[in-house]
């Protein structure tokens, strides 16, 4: 699927409701900016922190990790979602994509297939299923995201069929993708992708999630299958505090038709407290284990430590600081042209939404 396809696609389902609609579709314009600086202590000579970190990526230096224009349409039975992006995010996330598909955050359009209750079919590229954490830094609890989100997808493209209960307690979805974070096929891979979610609130304070991706991204000559299951509790206890536990897992065929599997996972645990209406505060621990190097392309047992605080200068505006400390089992980062096990960042950020 190109760019031109999926606008195409929007265009054509969005036009006639406009036209024919009698429950005052709406269009809904919005921005989002995101100016940051890090400073990585082992100071990598290319500017670049480690390939498996695609957000906030580059040392010292002031960037833009994402800058996204979007237009939303909504109607009663069509919606529609198209957003443009720049920033060192898309760079490091979409480098596999040809020409302007880089710059494509969002294309999708939808169909509500019941009229009782809300069925609907969305296609184009979409938000990932799955996680906690989006690209869109102000919606996150630390201003850097996990080690289990930077090698996770954020964004798929293909179609989902979804259903929310009435009372909003249930969502369910299913799945059929291009593969693993992909707006188009590797080449000479013919195998589709197909995924799950279930989301279940039992109560304002408490949200479960479980979500899953069945994909392979070799070409069919050497196919391995990848099986990846994503958990997460959020909990709120009282008003001010936000307690977040999740952990993935996943595992790869080790060759074509192998009955061995590779495996990796990593745990995340996060605390957000709010101090006041304009400042908040946040601790993440994190674990990251991936001996076979599926995903990192380097063997990571590696710990993770970071300490955020937020000020809100407006409803538009947020200013943020986040420390954070990677501590290995082994001697996998760079410092002076040596390996060495840890390595620490800090980063800072200034989050503007329209």
């Amino acid at each position: 699927m190109n760019s031109r396809i999926i606008i195409l696609c929007i265009f054509l389902l969005v036009a006639p409701s406009a036209v024919q609609s009698q429950d005052k579709p709406t269009i809904q314009l919005s921005a989002y900016g995101e100016l940051y600086y890090g400073f990585d202590f082992n100071q990598p000579q290319d500017n670049n922190r480690p390939s498996y970190i695609v957000s906030h990526n580059r040392h010292n230096e002031v960037n833009l990790n994402l800058v996204y224009l979007k237009a939303a349409y909504e109607a009663k039975k069509i919606r529609a979602n198209i957003a443009l992006m720049t920033g060192t995010y898309a760079n490091a996330n979409l480098a596999n994509e040809p020409g302007v598909l880089k710059n494509i955050f969002e294309a999708n359009a939808g169909v509500k297939l019941s009229r009782k209750h809300a069925l609907w079919l969305d296609a184009g590229v979409m938000p990932s299923h799955i996680g906690f954490e989006s690209a869109i830094g102000k919606d996150n609890r630390t201003l850097t995201r996990s080690l289990m989100a930077d090698n996770s997808p954020y964004f798929e493209t293909g179609a989902k069929l979804n259903y929310t209960s009435r009372n909003e307690k249930w969502y369910i979805a299913l799945l059929t993708l291009n593969g693993w974070q992909n707006i188009q096929r590797p080449a000479g891979n013919s195998t589709p992708a197909f995924g799950g979610q279930i989301t279940y609130k039992p109560t304002d304070k408490l949200t479960l999630n479980y979500s899953n991706l069945v994909c392979n991204l070799q070409p069919d000559s050497n196919r391995r299958w990848r099986w990846y299951h994503n958990f997460y509790a959020i909990y709120s206890p009282i008003k001010k505090l936000e307690i977040i536990a999740a952990c993935d897992i996943g595992a790869q065929q080790f060759a074509k038709g192998s009955d061995t599997f590779m495996l990796w996972y990593t745990p995340v645990l996060i605390a957000r407290y709010k101090l006041s209406k304009t400042i908040a505060v946040a601790a993440r621990g994190e674990y990251f284990y991936d001996l076979n190097a599926v995903i990192t392309n380097i063997r990571l047992q590696t710990w993770g430590y970071s300490l955020n605080m937020d000020y809100s200068i407006t409803k538009h505006a947020m200013l943020r600081i986040e420390g954070k400390l990677y501590n290995s089992s082994d001697n996998v980062f760079v410092l002076d042209n040596k390996m060495v096990n840890n390595n620490g960042v800090v980063t800072a950020a200034l989050c503007v939404a329209f």
